[in-house]
């Protein structure tokens, strides 16, 4: 999903909140000077009215339950695919569902503290004012996309009617550019651009960079079926298709009309959109909270370093003082930052010891490594030396959980099929460090970081926190 669309999807949380505290401020004072009826003077009958401090407050109230009613509604969903009138007609609908809650807060509390007129003006001008403001962040995400800024370019996979008539459509949204179409066999489609046969899928993503592919056809094998959805799945690119054409898992689906069809949206995981946004959030707070509660223990471990052996106290560098780096989400290295555990200086030694690895596939693990300090054997046991990368979580290079972190000569030895682990961002830990910690054999290890790449929820990443807590504590061994 695009920035732009997580961006002005977010954007109408606060704007509806700001134009519910407007509109029930403008009732308020709609109702004090003069009314609305025409030849009715209320300006001297407000004995009943609350003073703006106070309704002030319970229009922040009244505001949060608008929220929370849309939300609970599906009126945030990041990516709008409604037209402006669809939209407007679901803000009235459920504005009546929030004036029930608001009513029912009433029978509750059972205080009515200010005039109803004023709830009536209120609420009529705060409907009004949502629907403006909706329809002008509207009106500003199309002068974006028609800059060419959040625009998904999309590759049609086939040529046949459902194409052409998919084709017209993505033509005519500004939130698409239609790149052109692949096609197997001698069908064409004068209206787009050919790009060549399903063998030149990669070559044409990589060409035209594109975000989104859509499967019209039914004249692919099954292997095609398969390696189509596992190029997708691994390259990040959004993969749709036209129902009952594939058999496929349905796990993470998203329906989404277009032109008529309702287009499957296979998603490689359920870190997408709000997912992708509540994990983020989740990460924001627990690293936060992480390095300031342990603050003291980095104090005690830096300590510990210094006295044990020369060097710096964190690794964030190789001998020729270029920094380490590792890889993550897309495939992008980051700049990396742990406590030091080995000898200052000794990561060039990590080719001449690699003969020593007891563990398959193309991670590296040496038993009794040489390079490894004391105090460094201790870190690592307790894991302790991961600490630092809380602050790769803060950044946003990592998450609290997730697949581990790789140098980038180790990722040089993946397999095609390992570049899914790249669908999202590394992690402190994951799934497999509490199911096995070192001792799984890599293809394990990554066998378990995509099925949590599948299956994420917010539930999961607690569950594989607290195993984290325990593992460490029973001191099992550590990378």
């Amino acid at each position: 999903m695009k920035r732009s669309e997580i961006a002005f999807g977010l954007l109408r949380i606060p704007l509806d909140f700001l134009m519910a505290v407007s509109g029930l401020l403008i009732g308020y004072k709609l109702r004090l000077d003069w009314g609305v009826i025409p030849g009715m003077d209320l300006s001297t009958s407000t004995a009943d009215l609350l003073p703006l401090d106070a309704y002030f407050q319970i229009s922040l109230l009244f505001a949060s339950f608008l929220v929370i009613v849309f939300a609970l509604f599906g009126l945030y969903q990041l990516r709008n695919t409604e037209g402006p009138l669809h939209e407007s007609k679901n803000v009235a609908k459920h504005a009546l569902i929030w004036i029930l809650v608001v009513m029912a807060y009433f029978f509750i509390t059972r205080k009515l503290a200010f005039s109803r007129l004023v709830l009536g003006y209120g609420v009529m001008v705060t409907v009004l004012l949502v629907m403006l403001a909706r329809l002008l962040l509207r009106k500003i995400e199309k002068w974006f996309l028609e800059a060419n800024i959040g625009r998904r370019n999309v590759l049609l996979l086939g040529a046949n009617k459902i194409s052409d008539r998919l084709g017209r459509a993505l033509q005519k949204d500004p939130h698409y550019n239609l790149v052109g179409y692949l096609s197997e066999k001698s069908a064409r489609m004068e209206s787009f651009k050919f790009l060549g046969s399903l063998k030149e899928l990669a070559r044409t993503v990589r060409r035209h960079q594109v975000d989104s592919v859509i499967l019209t056809t039914q004249n692919l094998s099954e292997v095609q079926d398969h390696e189509v959805l596992e190029f997708c799945r691994q390259s990040r690119i959004e993969y749709r298709f036209v129902p009952d054409i594939l058999e496929v898992e349905r796990s993470n689906v998203d329906i989404e009309p277009m032109a008529g069809f309702p287009l499957i949206h296979l998603k490689p995981t359920s870190l997408d959109g709000w997912g992708r946004i509540g994990k983020r959030t989740f990460d924001i707070v627990g690293s936060g909270l992480g390095l300031i509660l342990l603050s003291p223990v980095f104090a005690a471990i830096a300590l510990g370093i210094k006295l044990d052996s020369k060097g710096p106290v964190f690794f964030t560098r190789l001998e020729d003082d270029s920094p380490a780096y590792r890889v993550g989400m897309g495939g992008k290295k980051f700049r990396f930052i742990k406590f030091r555990t080995m000898q200052h200086n000794t990561h060039h030694m990590r080719s001449e010891l690699a003969h020593q690895s007891h563990r398959k596939g193309p991670l590296m693990k040496i038993k009794n490594d040489p390079r490894i300090t004391k105090f460094g054997a201790f870190l690592r046991h307790s894991s302790l030396d991961e600490l630092p990368n809380l602050w790769n979580v803060l950044k946003g290079d990592m998450s609290l959980v997730g697949p581990r972190p790789h140098l980038p000569e180790e990722v040089a030895r993946y397999e095609a099929h390992h570049q899914f682990l790249f669908t999202i961002k590394p992690g402190i830990t994951g799934l497999g460090q509490v199911s096995g910690r070192s001792d799984l054999d890599f293809e394990e290890e990554a066998r378990l970081d995509s099925f949590y790449i599948k299956h994420w929820s917010i539930f999961l990443d607690l569950k594989i926190l607290f195993k984290t807590l325990v593992v460490v504590v029973k001191g099992k061994a550590a990378d």
